[in-house]
């Protein structure tokens, strides 16, 4: 049977491409052996599901335990019905242990129940029939919230000391956030009478990315199969723009070989990883689209806005950091620092968030275009200096992040420039105070470096023009544009103050300084 690199659901290792699932997290068995009850926590689409219902099965198949991966998501509908939450939950497992187990192995009949702690008493009950010690591990845990959760986590509590005769003899609760973010999906931990929402935990433990062998061994496992091969440059760039992020990874690949290299014959290079990548950010499926729905809630607002902006971050809390982290929007620099966790989701955030801007600009003539379908420079700053008097005051009214309001009306310019035809490449950083654009269609490529005047604050014209020399030296460039946003307040409106001037950088390098 041929296989598939896999982006939907858990892998399966009979169609899937896929590597050992427990080689990145070897200390779970050993947290079974000594009736651990523990977290696993990774952001979405990472492999926990896999690698938990890999261990699950392995378990059962040693002969030593009763082990099953279950799900809690049923009861996410019930967040304040405890009792309707848990006989949705309890169905959904004895359907599921049903088709995992051997008959032997089976729970009892959980619907004759009576008592009102029915997860507590149903988990009780199975341990105390099951031939063998009950092992549990319940995804979806965070899915829960409100009464529901807090009843489930004290039943959890409750039943720990009594394990392994009379409770699952080891448990673990599986999903995207950290134990310390259930206190606040329950509503606060006075309502849960602790500080830690499972304070029985041994471990938390996330779920690392792939290496860059691991990509290699499991774009190899392809060429095995089909005699494809993938360039090492190809693997390097598809490392780099995921940074090993599993779905990102499959994703890619899936993109590469199925749709723009279908013929085996033809060896994958970095150019098509690079189409990939543009094909995924534009069509934005279901993984990036549910990080990109993320952007408008206030944990991760505070964190994301100033990042683009460049700016440091101010009153963010602890939580909220390990909040975007646990979610995989952001990870640690090994050099310091917040950053975006991989080349991907860096250029999804701003331009999901140019997309109202973008909506709403007028019908605007490619007066920029040669006859041969060639940007001319020129003529592109004609008509980005017209669009922007005319239409920027109205249209920063529209952006969803107001520090940097003009940063995406400029994007959603620029969008329309590209239009399918070209590249619009971003950079930015915590404390960077700017962030850096590279445009590129055909034989042009054009660097700009966006700084804003802030009130208080002194021109950021000789600092802009240091920043840009640096960044386009990077690029191989003599030219660029440095686009300097004042928003102080008391100004003229942006109709009446855009002007244009010439500088030149410390290495000779001629920019256009676009002031607005």
């Amino acid at each position: 049977m041929p296989k598939w690199f896999n982006t939907a659901g858990p892998c399966k290792a009979d169609i899937h491409y896929m590597l050992p699932p427990l080689a990145r997290l070897p200390q779970l068995e050993r947290l079974v052996e000594q009736q651990g009850y523990f977290v696993i926590h990774a952001p979405r689409q990472t492999g926990k599901t896999t690698m938990m219902l890999a261990l699950a099965q392995q378990l059962t198949e040693q002969g030593k335990y009763t082990a099953i991966m279950v799900s809690a998501e049923v009861g996410a509908a019930f967040p304040d019905a405890p009792i309707t939450a848990e006989t949705s939950i309890l169905e959904a497992w004895y359907t599921m242990a049903k088709l995992k187990l051997p008959s032997e192995l089976h729970p009892p009949n959980w619907l004759e129940l009576t008592s009102r702690l029915r997860i507590g008493s149903a988990l009780s009950e199975w341990s105390q029939q099951s031939p063998r010690p009950l092992v549990i591990f319940i995804d979806e845990i965070d899915s829960l919230r409100n009464e529901t959760l807090i009843s489930v986590l004290r039943q959890l509590r409750n039943g720990y000391p009594a394990r392994p005769e009379g409770f699952p003899h080891a448990l673990a609760l599986v999903g995207v956030r950290d134990v310390r973010d259930y206190k606040v999906a329950s509503g606060g931990s006075d309502r849960l009478n602790t500080s830690s929402p499972f304070n029985i935990k041994v471990e938390s433990l996330t779920l690392r990315n792939f290496t860059q062998d691991e990509v290699a061994e499991l774009y190899g496992q392809h060429t095995t199969e089909t005699g494809q091969v993938f360039t090492e440059a190809a693997i390097e760039h598809s490392f780099y723009l995921t940074q090993g992020q599993p779905w990102l990874v499959n994703a890619l690949a899936r993109q590469m070989v199925e749709v723009l290299v279908p013929d085996s014959r033809t060896t994958i290079s970095i150019e098509h990883v690079e189409q990939a990548k543009e094909i995924l950010i534009q069509r934005r499926d279901t993984h990036l689209d549910s990080l990109a729905s993320l952007l408008q809630e206030d944990r991760v607002r505070v964190v994301i806005e100033p990042m683009l902006a460049g700016q440091e971050l101010k009153g963010v809390s602890h939580d909220d950091l390990e909040f975007l982290i646990d979610l995989g929007l952001c990870r640690m620099s090994p050099h310091g620092g917040l950053v975006v966790s991989n080349p991907i989701y860096q250029e999804v955030l701003p331009r999901v968030l140019a997309q109202i801007p973008q909506a709403s600009l007028p019908q605007i003539s490619p007066s920029w275009l040669t006859a041969e379908g060639q940007i001319d420079s020129n003529k592109l700053l004609e008509a980005f200096l017209a669009f922007w008097r005319q239409h920027g005051q109205p249209l920063l009214k529209s952006a969803p992040y107001h520090e940097i309001a003009p940063h995406l009306v400029l994007m959603a310019f620029l969008h329309r420039v590209v239009n399918g035809g070209g590249t619009l490449e971003r950079e930015y950083a915590i404390g960077s105070d700017r962030m850096d654009l590279c445009l590129r269609y055909g034989d042009v490529t054009l660097g700009m470096e966006l700084k804003v005047w802030r009130e208080g604050r002194p021109d950021p014209l000789q600092a802009g023009l240091e920043q840009l020399d640096r960044y386009l030296t990077g690029l191989g460039l003599e030219t660029g544009w440095l686009i300097i946003f004042d928003q102080r307040p008391g100004l003229p409106p942006i109709a009446d103050r855009v002007t244009t001037e010439q500088a030149t950088t410390s290495n000779n390098r001629n920019v256009t300084v676009i002031r607005g």
